[in-house]
C-alpha cells in the first residue's frame, strides 16, 4: 500500500492551490469569457486610464493593495484548502507499516505501553481479589516477633562467616609458597566454598529463625560463597599464567597481567565489602565515597526486602495451603495450582536478582 512520508507543507499547497481551491463567484464568471474578451476589456480599460499622471499613479496605489488582497487571499485559501479531500495522499511507493518487511523497522512504543496497561490491570485485580478472599495476613510475628531479637545462632552464624574467607587466604598463600600441590589447593577451595553455604542452611533450620533474619544470613551467606568462587578461580588463573611467565613463553596481549601475582590479605578484605562478584588485586576507584547512592541501595534493599515477605506472606502461603498434595489431585488440578503460583513467584525472583546481585 502507498503511503506518503510526510504530510504535505504550507509551500507544496500552495503549489498545488489551483487543484484545491474551490472557483469563487468571480473566477467562475472568469471562466466563461474567452481569453480574447479578457484581453480586449483590459486593453480597454488600460487605454482609458493613460490619459493623465494622477490616474496613473492612483491605479498603482490600487493595484498594490490589489496585490496585497491578493496575497492575503492565496495565504488563506492554502491555510483552508491545504487537506482537501481530492489532494492525493500517496505519492511515493512505501511498505504499509505492519508488513513483514518494516514491521520490526518501527517504533512499537504503543504496543509497549499497552502491555503495561495491562499487566496493570491484571495484577491490580489480582490484588483486590487476594484481599477480598483471605484479607490481611501480614502478621508481626512474620517480620519480628520474640524470636527475632533472639536469635543468636543465626547472628554468630553470620560473624562467622569470615573464617571462609580467611581460610580461603590462608590455602592461596600456602599454594604461592608451592607448600602444597595444585589438586589439593582445589579441593581445599572445593570444601570451603560448600561448607561456607550449606552451614548457614543448617543453622537456619535448626533454629526456626524469623523470615527476615534467615533472609538476611542467606543473602551473606550466598555473596561470601560467590566472592570465595571468584577469588578460587582468579588466583588459580594467575598462577598458570605465572608458571607461564617463568618457563619464558610469550603471552598474548590480551593475557598480560596488569598487575603481578601476589596474594595479600589486604586485597581479599577489600573485595569482601566491594559490591562486586569478581575478584582482581586491584580496581578502579571515584575519589571518594558517595553515601547518599550508598544510603539509597541500603534503602532499597530494606524496601525490596520487604516487598518479597509480603508476597510470600500474602500471595504464596495462602494459595499452598490451600492447595491438595501433588500426588493425590488431578493433573489440571495440579497445573492450575502451578500457574496461579507462577506470577508471584515470578516477581519474588525478580526482587530477589535486583536484590542479591546490584543491592
Amino acid at each position: 500500500m502507498a503511503i506518503s512520508d510526510e504530510p504535505e507543507s504550507v509551500a507544496t499547497a500552495l503549489n498545488h492551490s489551483s487543484l484545491r481551491r474551490r472557483p469563487s463567484a468571480t473566477s467562475t464568471a472568469g471562466l466563461f469569457n474567452s481569453p480574447e474578451t479578457t484581453t480586449d476589456s483590459s486593453g480597454d480599460d488600460l487605454a482609458k486610464d493613460s490619459g493623465s499622471d494622477d490616474s496613473i499613479n492612483s491605479d498603482d496605489a490600487a493595484v498594490n493593495s490589489q496585490q496585497q488582497n491578493e496575497k492575503q487571499d492565496t495565504d488563506f485559501s492554502v491555510l483552508k484548502f491545504a487537506y482537501r479531500p481530492s489532494v492525493p495522499a500517496h505519492r511515493k511507493v512505501k511498505e504499509s507499516p505492519l508488513s513483514s518487511d518494516t514491521i520490526f523497522r518501527q517504533s512499537h512504543a504503543g504496543l509497549f505501553n499497552l502491555c503495561i496497561v495491562v499487566l496493570v490491570a491484571v495484577n491490580s485485580r489480582l490484588i483486590i481479589e487476594n484481599l477480598m478472599k483471605y484479607g490481611w495476613l501480614i502478621k508481626s510475628g512474620f517480620w519480628f516477633s520474640s524470636k527475632s531479637l533472639r536469635d543468636w545462632p543465626l547472628f554468630m552464624c553470620c560473624l562467622s562467616l569470615v573464617v571462609f574467607p580467611f581460610a580461603a587466604f590462608i590455602v592461596e598463600k600456602l599454594a604461592q609458597r608451592k607448600c602444597i600441590p595444585e589438586p589439593v589447593v582445589v579441593v581445599l577451595h572445593i570444601i570451603i566454598t560448600s561448607t561456607s553455604l550449606f552451614y548457614p542452611v543448617l543453622v537456619i533450620l535448626r533454629c526456626d529463625s524469623a523470615f527476615v533474619s534467615g533472609v538476611t544470613l542467606m543473602l551473606f551467606s550466598c555473596v561470601v560463597w560467590l566472592k570465595l568462587v571468584s577469588y578460587a578461580h582468579t588466583n588459580y588463573d594467575m598462577r598458570a599464567l605465572t608458571k607461564l611467565v617463568e618457563k619464558g613463553e610469550a603471552l598474548l596481549d590480551t593475557l598480560n597481567m596488569d598487575y603481578p601475582y601476589n596474594v595479600s590479605f589486604k586485597s581479599l578484605a577489600y573485595f569482601l565489602v566491594a559490591p562486586t562478584l569478581c575478584y582482581q588485586p586491584s580496581y578502579p576507584r571515584t575519589p571518594y565515597i558517595r553515601k547518599g547512592w550508598l544510603f539509597r541501595q541500603l534503602v532499597k534493599l530494606i524496601i525490596f526486602t520487604g516487598v518479597m515477605g509480603f508476597i510470600i506472606e500474602q500471595y504464596i502461603n495462602p494459595i499452598v495451603q490451600n492447595s491438595q498434595h501433588p500426588l493425590k489431585g488431578n493433573l489440571l488440578y495440579a497445573t492450575e495450582r502451578v500457574l496461579k503460583l507462577s506470577v508471584p513467584n515470578l516477581y519474588v525472583w525478580l526482587c530477589m536478582f535486583y536484590c542479591f546481585f546490584h543491592l
